[in-house]
């Protein structure tokens, strides 16, 4: 049984060099996950993975069970998720294709089923957020990039959109002077879930684009896909270091 799980983000469906043993479906009380979960073998450690937008990348940031996805983790005896990300650089050092591993989250998200802790409570629960991401697992991400000779920014704000639109000019702006460093779609509920079940969840987020007003000219798909392919093999190469790391 493996203890660590990678959650897949845009553009990273499917691991190529994951070793499959075997997919499994996980049925939830919050209704279905985002597809079957995938167990396999990668350099040697037994790990599964989760195609968080489905693996055919059709369900949008804002329609995601992150309830169904992080309870069906759980039941099936994961610890530790390591959850990739493709997102937009707001300030100057994250540059497209560069690696951050963010320490803190800002929550600009609505309407999302964001807590486990709602209906037939003995006693109301309240989770400590303050530092929202394992520093342990945020530890092994950046000496894991130190092995891969991975190019990594060691910290970040990551700042999360209701999407599925992008942002505008005015609203990166706002963001930037709340202290975000980057700009995002899914990081929550998903984080603030993990820690109701007392789950070690770390970002590896990826660099696609310049965020909104941060760039020259509009911000294109084509632009985005293209940094999206070479961003996901160096978190692939990533991961490969770190999960023998655990």
């Amino acid at each position: 049984m493996s203890e660590l799980a990678i959650i897949g983000g845009t553009g990273l469906t499917s691991l190529k060099n994951l070793d499959i043993t075997k997919r499994e479906v996980v049925h939830t009380p919050y209704g279905e996950p985002s597809g079957p979960i995938t167990h396999g073998v990668l350099s040697g450690k037994q790990v599964v993975f989760l195609a968080r937008h489905g693996y055919g990348h059709t369900i949008p940031p804002h329609k995601i069970n992150y309830r169904a996805n992080l309870w069906a983790l759980e039941h099936i005896g994961v610890k530790k998720i390591i959850a990739v990300a493709a997102v937009g650089g707001i300030s100057e050092e994250l540059k497209n294709g560069v690696l951050s591993v963010p320490n803190q989250i800002i929550d600009y998200t609505g309407a999302r089923e964001h807590t486990f802790f709602e209906e037939g409570l003995s006693h109301v629960t309240h989770v400590d957020f303050t530092e929202p991401y394992s520093e342990d697992l945020r530890q092994l991400l950046l000496r894991g990039c130190q092995a891969a000779q991975l190019e990594v920014v060691p910290h970040g704000v990551y700042g999360c959109t209701q999407g599925p639109r992008l942002e505008t000019a005015a609203e990166i702006d706002r963001m930037e002077r709340d202290g975000c460093t980057l700009v995002g779609m899914t990081g929550m509920p998903e984080a603030a879930l993990a820690r109701e079940l007392d789950m070690w969840y770390a970002t590896c987020a990826v660099v696609v684009n310049k965020a909104a007003g941060r760039g020259t000219g509009p911000i294109t798909m084509q632009e985005i896909e293209q940094t999206v392919k070479q961003g996901m093999d160096r978190v692939r190469l990533l991961l490969e270091h770190v999960v023998p790391m655990l």
